[in-house]
Formats: C-alpha cells, structure tokens, sequence
C-alpha cells in the first residue's frame, strides 16, 4: 500500500486525480456516444472511482478508526451512495474534482513550505578546511567547533562563526532579507574569544550566506545541526503546530458541523416517506446536499493563508512563529520598544565637543583623545574612536600615568600637567571649579538625553564633551510608518534617565517614553498597557527584556539571526537588525487576515447558497459538485497571493 502512495513520487496524488478524470470522461462518451456494452463504461467509472478514491478513502478510514468523521468521510459517503443508485458518472466527477481539489490544495502547501525550506539548500554541502597549512574538502556535517574554513571569493559560506582572515562584503540576504550586502572583517584570534552571540555582528558570518570578492579565513563556532539556518528549518516545521485563532474556531466549527451534516443528510434519505418521491430521488438529494454542505474550502481556507504569509515573511527574513502570531500582530494597535539596539544604534556616540574659556578646540580634542586612549572603559574608547574617525587625528602618545576614578571619571597627566575628565563630583574632589556658565551648558545637553562630561586642564575647566546613544537612521521613518498604518500608541521603555527617553522620543516621533526602568519595571508597564489596550507587540532583543517580552501579545525580536535566545523565545523575529521591517510584517499580518476573512466568507457563502438549492431538488449532484470544488480552488489561489505580496520598503 505504502508503495503504491509513492509510485509516482511526491506528485502521486496529482497524478491519481488526473487519472480519474481521464477514465471518467472514456466512460462518459462511451456510455453516451459508443454502441457498446454498458458494462464496458461501467468498468471505466469503476477505475476513475479507484483513483479518486484512494487517498482519500485511506484517510477517511484512518478518522473513522479514532471515531472522527471529517470531509474525507463526507465524500467517500457521497461518492458511494452516488454509485448505490447508478449516478456512476456523477460520483465520478465528486471524486475527480475533489481529489484534484485536495491535490492542489497540498501543491499550495507545500508550495509554501517549500519557499521557506529552500533554506535548507543554502548551505553548501562542503567546506575547505585548513588543517596543518593544506586545504581539505569535507562534508559540512563533520565540521567541529574551532575548525579554520577558507571561504572563496563569490561562494557561500559552510558555517556559522567568526572572521580571523581578512575582510570582505557578504550578501547575508537570504537569513537576514538584507538587500545590500554587509561589509565583515576579522577579529584579532585568541584564546579567549567572546561567544558567538557576543562578538559584533561586523566580524560573524552565517552559514548560507554569500562572500564577496576576497578570501575569509572563519573559525567555526556552531555546529551544522546548530547553525541558524538548521534551527530555522526546524522552526519553520513547527509553526504547523500552533494554530491562528480563527484556524481553532473553524476547527470547533467542523467538529460540530460534520456530525449534524450525517444526520441531516441520514434523515433526507426518508423523505420519500413523507412527500410523493422514490427513495432513489430522496437518496439522491441526501447526496448532493452531502456534497454542497461539505465545508472543503471552510477547512483549507485558513491553514492555506497562514502558511503562505509564513512563507512570505521568511522570504523577506522574518520569521513568524505559528498562525497565533501573525493574526495578532494585525491586530495590534501598541507597541511598545526597547530603547538600546532597538530604537538606537546601541553605542555611545560622540556628539559634542565643546571649548570653553577661550580654549583652542584642535588642542582640546587632542588632549581628550591621549587620555581617552588609555583607559579600557568602553565609553572612553567610542569616545576615542569617534575622535579619530571625526577630527582626523591620532594619538601623539602625550599622555601618560592614567587613573579610573570609581563614579567620577578619569585621570591622567598630559605633558606636564594634571588633566581630568569627568562630572562635577570630580571636579570638586581635586579643587577645580566649576563656574555657572559650564553648570548651564551642562544643562542644556543634559535636556537632550546627553551624557555630559567636564574636561579640566592646568587646575582649570577648559571644555565639555557629550555622548549620546544616537537614533537608528530610520527609527523616525519607521515610525511614521507604523502610524500610518493605525499603529495608535508607541512606547519606549527604557533604563536610561528620562531626560534620554524624552529626547529620543522627540526625535523620532514616539508617543510616549518612560525611563528609568528596571526590568520588573517593564513587567508592570506591559501589564498596564494590556490592561489598557488588550493586545500589544513588544520590540527588543529577545535577551535582556525576556520577561517584558513574554507577557506582551506578540514578541518581537530584532537581529535574530545572531541570537540564540532570541530565536527561540520570540513570537517574531526580525532576522536582521532592520527595524524598518517592522511595518512589512505588520501589513503583511494584516493582509494575511484580511485573506482569512474572504476565504471564510466565500467557504461559508458557497454553503449557504448550495445547501437550499440542493434540498429544494433544484441543483443536481454535478453542478453541487463544480461549484463545491470551484469556492476550494479559489479560497487556495485567493491565498497564494501572499506568497508575492509586496509593501515599499524603497526609503530604507
């Protein structure tokens, strides 16, 4: 048996429909046109009935054993009665056109399943390794951790790890959905590299992803088994397994329907005993009307644009966990957002570099840079960096004998001289004063969310440097967006002072911040704002803002694709560090539901149109049948338009 399902391969059930509609039309014309025995097309309807019946009768039997009866049964029944009163060719045509139904339907599924597990086939199937200074092709399977790939130009990389030889453009487009690619380079290899989730995204690579025109020397730090593009795949197998809300309702709808369907088609098959008919009309009518409350289309109808917008968010490196997620996240009219990484770049930048009391602005920066260099604390090397990359200068090695000052700032002696940078208390500690003039521009940058520091040299206040964890490029855009498609309420909520908060909201157009936060603080703030508004999405990055996360209707996690975390803890995941994917996903959802909708109104108008008709006498099995099996094909077409939706995403 299990031979036979296979024996034209995966296209075994299309291939048995289409034969069941070419014997059923030989028996038709030589049952009508050939003057030759009946037995003849009778045989012809009796094969056309074998090939239409097979994989659904195998799966009818299979319900019926556990005590369901579903659409399968209903059709088998229809089927069987049809050929009890010697309606071969019309039971013929139920089989075809519902076999061929089922048969597309499952070509519409796994058409979608298959745009998602193209992913598999990303990865090559082996990789260069070095070993001992010589190059050795091995299957990705029996790669270990720390083994040294060598990636050529132009070709796609084996493994999930880090760069430690050269530097080079990789087109990450199919994990991330990035369009253009991604300029990587290495990392100083040592013995105590960070994790992999801990090292920046500028010197990891994925495995699938394509490099560029120069060659990368990567260490491996995952597995193949653990590699993001696996742990997609399997991901992507397991959002069959959670159902949308409307798939659960129709499922309920079904168990119910199908039982009272029996026993209202049960008792029309005795309506010749009350109204003047034969009982081979009545069971003919019992029939059709079998055919056309059948809810096909009702039971395809969601599953089919569940999948399918699944299947399209992945396409654009989105991955949407389950049908749950993408109904309510079209739903959502709040969304609250982490600050740092999320609606900024996450590193400190410099912003201000300030000269006071007549002080030369070249020599302050310099001074700032040779003290900044030599301490290790991460503020004072982006502060460094920034120096550099912004004033064009580099250090002169002028500073020397550096000193941390726990809570007030740093340090050092600069030629001769004492220099110091850092808050008040500092300067008050070793005697330097700090005029009203400088508390009041201190002021003024603090108001905008900055972090303010005093820089003094020769026992005297001679500039103020600022920092500030800047906005993403298209936080402001993104979010306009996001409000014009109805998204009402946008609240960050971050640990940062709220003089921060107010100022990014400021920026980039938020409804609201609330600074300040621990992350039971978070916990409460989400609680509230669902108590308020019922459902809402959460942005962050999976890791640091987990419980907030979780509580929220629908979570979302942004540059996942370098967290494990984060993939495996959020609703959805947003696989590059593009928050302006944000508004795609949420048309997208939308548009999903809206699919959802039409399909269940064309399911369920179809039924209601057929099943009077059809109990009045007025329509026979055939015309049952064809507008029965046409509202299946339209619902799966009407949900294979996700597979190519598009939104505008040209202004990022």
């Amino acid at each position: 048996m299990s031979k036979l399902n296979q024996i034209f391969g995966k296209k075994t059930e299309l291939y048995f429909a289409v034969l069941c509609g070419i014997f059923l039309l030989i028996g038709f014309f030589l049952e009508k046109f050939a003057n030759i025995s009946n037995g003849i097309s009778l045989i012809n309807y009796f094969i056309s009935y074998f090939f239409g019946g097979y994989f659904i009768t195998i799966k009818a039997i299979k319900k019926t054993i556990i005590g369901s009866f579903d659409i399968d049964f209903l059709m088998i029944a229809a089927a069987i009665g049809a050929a009890y009163i010697g309606s071969w060719a019309e039971g013929a045509l139920l089989l075809f056109l519902f076999s061929l139904g089922r048969a597309l339907e499952h070509y519409a599924m796994n058409k979608a399943k298959k745009s998602i597990e193209a992913l598999g086939q990303l990865s090559p199937k082996t990789a260069l390794v070095k070993k001992n200074g010589k190059l050795e092709e091995i299957p990705i399977e029996d790669l270990i951790i720390d083994d040294i790939i060598v990636v050529k130009p132009n070709t796609k990389i084996a493994a999930d790890g880090v760069i430690i030889r050269g530097s080079s453009s990789v087109n990450q487009a199919p994990i991330t959905g990035e369009s253009i690619p991604v300029d990587k380079t290495f990392i100083e290899h040592t013995d105590s590299l960070p994790t992999f989730n801990d090292i920046d995204k500028k010197h990891i690579v994925f495995s699938g992803t394509i490099n560029g025109d120069s060659i990368l020397e990567v260490l491996v730090l995952k597995l193949t088994i653990d590699s993001t593009v696996s742990r997609l795949i399997k991901m992507v197998n397991e959002v069959e397994t959670q159902k949308s809300p409307t798939q659960r309702v129709t499922k309920k709808f079904e168990k119910r329907y199908v039982p009272i369907i029996i026993l209202v088609v049960f008792l029309l098959c005795f309506v010749y005993l009350v109204i003047d008919e034969s009982f081979d009309t009545s069971l003919y009518r019992a029939i059709t009307v079998l055919v056309a409350a059948s809810p096909c289309a009702l039971a395809i109808s969601t599953p089919s644009a569940v999948l399918s917008g699944i299947a399209r968010a992945a396409q654009k490196g989105v991955l949407i966990k389950g049908g749950r997620a993408l109904e309510d996240l079209g739903e959502i009219t709040t969304i609250a957002f982490d600050k740092t990484g999320t609606l900024t770049e996450g590193k400190p930048k410099l912003t201000n570099v300030i000269p006071l009391n007549n002080f030369d602005k070249r020599e302050l920066v310099q001074i700032v840079l040779e003290v900044e260099n030599l301490s290790n604390h991460p503020l004072a090397k982006a502060i460094a960096k920034d120096i550099r990359s912004q004033y064009k200068i580099e250090t002169q090695n002028k500073a020397t004998n550096v000193n941390a000052i726990q809570g007030k700032g740093i340090s050092a002696v600069y030629g001769d001289d004492k220099a110091f940078i850092g808050n008040i208390k500092l300067m008050e500690s070793v005697g330097i004063k700090v005029d009203e003039l400088v508390v009041n521009s201190m002021q003024n940058l603090l108001k905008n969310g900055e972090t303010v520091m005093i820089v003094a040299f020769k026992n005297e206040v001679i500039g103020l440097i600022s920092v500030m964890d800047i906005p993403r490029k298209t936080a402001a855009y993104t979010l306009k967006q996001l409000k014009e498609i109805g998204i009402k309420h946008m609240i960050m909520l971050t640990g940062d002072h709220q003089n921060v908060g107010d100022a990014i909201a400021k920026q980039i157009g938020l409804t609201e911040a609330k600074g300040n936060l621990l992350p039971e603080d978070k916990v409460s703030e989400i609680r509230r704002l669902i108590q308020r508004d019922k459902k809402i999405a959460m942005v962050g990055d999976g890791v640091n803002d987990a419980p907030a996360m979780a509580l929220s209707t629908v979570s979302i996690a942004m540059g996942a694709a370098s967290s494990d975390v984060a993939l495996e803890t959020a609703d959805v995941a947003l696989m590059s560090d593009q928050i302006e994917r944000l508004p795609f996903v949420i048309r997208l959802s939308r548009e999903s539901k809206r699919i959802i909708k039409q399909n269940i109104w064309i399911s369920l108008g179809v039924v209601a149109l057929l099943v009077p008709v059809t109990i009045f006498g007025l329509a026979n099995i055939g015309l049952a049948v064809a507008f029965h099996e046409g509202s299946t094909i339209i619902v799966i077409l009407n949900a294979l338009r996700l597979l190519r939706y598009e939104t505008d995403i040209s202004h990022f």
